[in-house]
């Protein structure tokens, strides 16, 4: 078991800029001395994941704010931040954009520091190998999920050589390689709770079944392998028979309690996930207000099933959650248990997706800070000209996301970032593209949500369900790309970027270009 040092995160309306750079090996490097400094790299490694994991920015933006499941209108003077975010939504970024840079910097620099307590000539712990053997091989997954090359560092070459790069087959057999020795090191974890903020034998599986899942992807062909197909599926069961299995209660799975579906959780605060898209005048007793940024388009929210209104029990499948009506009076101690979990919430804030008027903490109803009633909408509308528009926005424009509520703690370190149902999830997939019917185990998952099953499962049906169950958890542009609807047309995409593969992966950062002859820049940029 490695110890895991607390990591500091300062959160905010828009982020501090790092500047990250591309790591390089110590000159004279040879091999990690001890154990125990072995040990304390693969620490370190734990911490670093608890910041890009996180993070509203970087890797999130990249898989989030790309997509048609987030967005980040500029309102006023804030959220412009120079059309960062903008530019994600529409597809319109650039090789300078700085998000894309920090995430090439920050993973690549996670497998170098893996590789070095992977050299041969390192002391290193079983242990420590099965562990950084893990992080190697998801740093070079999202790698090579995002710019589709690698270049990978021989820690035994002088620290001056070029890296070679990987692409394709010779990158996912590294990642599979990794793996495969992960899983052979790694302990066996069930649903224990506290213990799966370390990684296990399933999340390794986990992991591997993206790979297989992907492959296609990667490696160019276009069509799924049968036996990609199988060894999901083979994987899938071996992490079911650990004791993983899908959960009722959906928002309940994303407390800080131990639960049946959390593969793998990081010791990150959930601050992000909850305050950049709440109002500046949704507080609780911890917090003095959001950072009103973060919204999604009407068209992701009509993905669920309900009425247009969203409020507590207004007939909507779970997953889609509700704004809690005007409450009772608060009792003695200012707060309301507005769930009637017998929890004294401090705070009236809903679950899932928020639209139409919000509430105090005692039900009173909240105004934006104009003196308007705080109505969250399900349009961007100008307050300029009137018309759909990503800059001028008002306070209320957009349904806003909430999965983590902050009536469990607004900066509780636990966030998930493997979960059971997205295994179940591609199970299904893998069965439906190896020519099986996953109408069963879509249902399954389905009346468990409180949503009507299905007749039968096509692969817009899977995408989408895998919309409903697993938004804001880092899979949306993976997804996308891999059922080809990445490129298609939602509002306010770039017309230029519809129908453009070539946006499919990032650019290569230009100074990386610069100092490193192998690696060659992505078509389009």
């Amino acid at each position: 078991m490695f110890s895991l040092p607390a990591l500091a995160l300062f959160f905010s309306c828009t982020d501090l800029e790092i500047e990250a750079t591309d790591s390089l090996l110590a000159p004279n490097f040879e091999g990690i001395a001890t154990a125990e400094e072995a040990a304390s790299q693969v620490s370190a490694m734990y911490n670093s994941i608890n910041g890009y994991i996180g993070d509203q920015a970087n890797l999130y933006a990249l898989s989030e704010v790309t997509t048609d499941e987030m967005l980040v209108p500029t309102r006023g003077s804030d959220w412009g931040d120079n059309g960062i975010w903008r530019q994600l939504h529409q597809h319109s970024w650039t090789p300078d954009h700085s998000y894309i840079t920090n995430v090439w910097n920050q993973w690549n620099e996670l497998q170098l520091v893996a590789s070095e307590v992977l050299d041969s000539r390192s002391a290193s712990s079983p242990d420590s190998r099965a562990a950084a053997s893990f992080f190697r091989a998801l740093a070079v997954y999202v790698i090579l999920d995002n710019f589709g090359q690698v270049p990978i560092r021989d820690t035994e070459a002088p620290p001056l050589d070029d890296p070679a790069v990987l692409t394709g087959e010779e990158a996912i057999s590294l990642i599979v390689s990794d793996l495969e020795a992960a899983i052979s090191g790694l302990p066996a974890t069930g649903p224990s709770g506290a213990e799966n903020v370390n990684v296990s034998k399933a999340a390794a599986r986990y992991l591997l079944a993206k790979v297989h899942l992907n492959r296609h992807i990667f490696n160019g062909s276009g069509s799924a392998d049968a036996s990609d197909m199988a060894r999901v599926i083979t994987l899938v069961d071996l992490i079911a028979a650990d004791g993983y299995a899908l959960q009722s209660g959906y928002f309940d799975i994303f407390r800080e309690t131990a639960d049946n579906e959390t593969i793998w959780w990081i010791n990150t605060g959930v601050g992000n996930r909850i305050w950049n898209g709440l109002h500046y005048n949704l507080v609780t007793p911890e917090q003095s207000g959001g950072w009103n940024g973060f919204s999604t388009l009407s068209e992701f929210y009509d993905l669920f099933e309900g009425p247009e209104s969203n409020v507590v029990g207004g007939g909507q499948e779970e997953r889609r959650g509700g704004v809690p009506l005007q409450g009772a009076p608060a009792g003695e101690d200012g707060t309301t248990d507005s769930d009637s979990d017998g929890i004294s919430d401090g705070t009236h804030i809903g679950f899932g997706f928020l639209k139409g008027q919000q509430y105090g903490p005692t039900g009173s109803a909240l105004t934006e800070r104009g003196g308007a009633p705080l109505n969250f909408s399900r349009e961007f509308i100008s307050a300029v000209d009137g018309q759909p528009n990503l800059l001028d926005n008002d306070e209320v424009t957009g349904i806003r996301v909430l999965k983590y509520n902050p009536r469990y703690g607004g900066f509780t370190s636990h966030e998930i970032f493997f979960r059971y149902s997205d295994a179940h999830l591609m199970k299904a997939e893998a069965m439906l593209r190896s020519g099986g019917d996953p109408t069963a185990m879509v249902n399954v998952l389905r009346v468990l949500r409180g949503a009507t099953p299905l007749g039968s499962v096509s692969e817009q049906n899977l995408i989408d369900e895998r919309g409903r169950e697993l938004y804001i958890e880092f899979w949306r542009r993976n997804d996308l790309i891999r059922f080809g609807q990445y490129t298609r047309d939602w509002e306010f995409k770039d017309p230029a970027a519809i129908g453009n593969a070539d946006r499919e992966l990032f650019p290569i950062p230009a100074t990386q270009i610069i100092l490193n002859p192998n690696l060659v820049q992505n078509p389009g940029y």
